[in-house]
């Protein structure tokens, strides 16, 4: 059978591709300040293929003060007139951050170094409906060591001292009715995975994680889009602490510095305001509220521990072709506040 006809991506008749590079600078209050060089390319894999989008293979390299550091490298391809999507990333390096005590005991941090290395892959086909759906594959490996003995004792984790390595297999479903991936003014866009750590697969853990997310976009005039985004993420078994659902590690909320909300369950919903400037500046302001959700019994929102977030960015455009934008957000969140740049939208 033929496959399905999906609206055209918008680039140049030359079918050329158009590289993307930034130094772009964090200041993060859980991994410090520093720098990340980004580098991608952005291309059509065929030209004579007008109906995928683009494909985008790209590389980053992270280093702050508190000797954070590390690099990625992957890819995502989009195949045989939009038939086939194959996503693949590898990524290593080590991580200095706090593990926070209860909530309300914030003062309470264990300082963890984690160092490991992660590869992902996935290969998806499309059933019908722009629904692509596939399996995935993750193996990775690392290691937890405290870093000093501050005084303020948190439990530690199980698995302090050694060297823990995690496989899953599982499966995605996807869906995206925009025109343009990297800056979307219409259309949906809707992605639940699973992953099934397994020790018969060599994982040190056997648990289930699943994330599913949706966000629609209005084009309210040619410069102006109206976002929003929600997400949840569920987990199964006994995972280590950081296979749990943790605020601040995406972009789901901004505002949140990650290791201080973890839980079984994350809840999420946002919506963003974007305006497009001239000379290829653009403003946004956002705002949302989540929850991080006890797993067992206790499964019933806690009203009090409801965590907003809200703040605004300014987006400058480096790739005018694909409308690619480097992305700065200050964002309040509950506890205070976050800074952080990057490529791309939050979502």
């Amino acid at each position: 059978a033929q496959p399905e006809e999906q609206p055209k991506e918008k680039r140049k008749d030359d079918g050329r591709g158009s590289f993307v590079i930034a130094p772009i600078p964090i200041s993060s209050p859980a991994i410090g300040s520093g720098a990340v060089l980004a580098l991608g390319y952005i291309f059509p894999f065929s030209k004579t293929d007008t109906v995928s989008p683009p494909s985008v293979i790209g590389a980053a390299g992270l280093y702050t003060n508190n000797e954070t550091r590390g690099f990625a490298l992957g890819g995502q391809f989009y195949l045989k007139q939009n038939t086939y999507k194959v996503t693949a990333g590898f990524g290593r390096g080590t991580v200095n951050y706090d593990l926070y005590g209860p909530a309300d005991s914030a003062s309470l941090k264990l300082p963890l170094q984690q160092t490991g290395q992660l590869f992902r892959g996935e290969f998806l086909r499309r059933v019908g409906w722009n629904f692509f759906l596939g399996p995935r594959f993750s193996t990775g490996s690392s290691t937890l060591t405290l870093r000093s003995d501050s005084g303020n004792t948190v439990t530690p984790p199980p698995d302090l001292g050694l060297n823990t390595t995690l496989t899953a297999i599982g499966a995605t479903l996807t869906r995206d009715t925009s025109l343009n991936r990297f800056y979307p003014t219409s259309g949906t866009y809707f992605k639940f995975t699973s992953d099934f750590f397994s020790q018969s697969l060599g994982s040190k853990y056997s648990f289930q994680s699943y994330v599913t997310t949706f966000a629609k976009y209005w084009g309210l005039s040619e410069n102006q889009v109206l976002a929003y985004d929600g997400y949840f993420c569920a987990t199964g078994g006994k995972p280590p602490f950081y296979g749990n659902c943790i605020y601040g590690a995406s972009n789901q909320l901004r505002g949140y510095v990650a290791g201080k909300y973890f839980d079984r369950y994350m809840l999420t919903t946002q919506v963003e305001y974007r305006l497009t400037l001239p000379m290829r500046f653009g403003v946004v302001a956002f705002g949302g509220v989540g929850e991080a959700i006890p797993g067992g019994d206790q499964l019933l929102f806690r009203n009090n521990n409801f965590l907003p977030s809200g703040g605004g960015g300014l987006r400058f455009q480096l790739s005018k072709q694909y409308h690619v934008n480097l992305r700065a957000d200050v964002a309040r969140g509950k506890d205070g506040h976050t800074f952080s740049l990057g490529m791309g939208e939050a979502f």
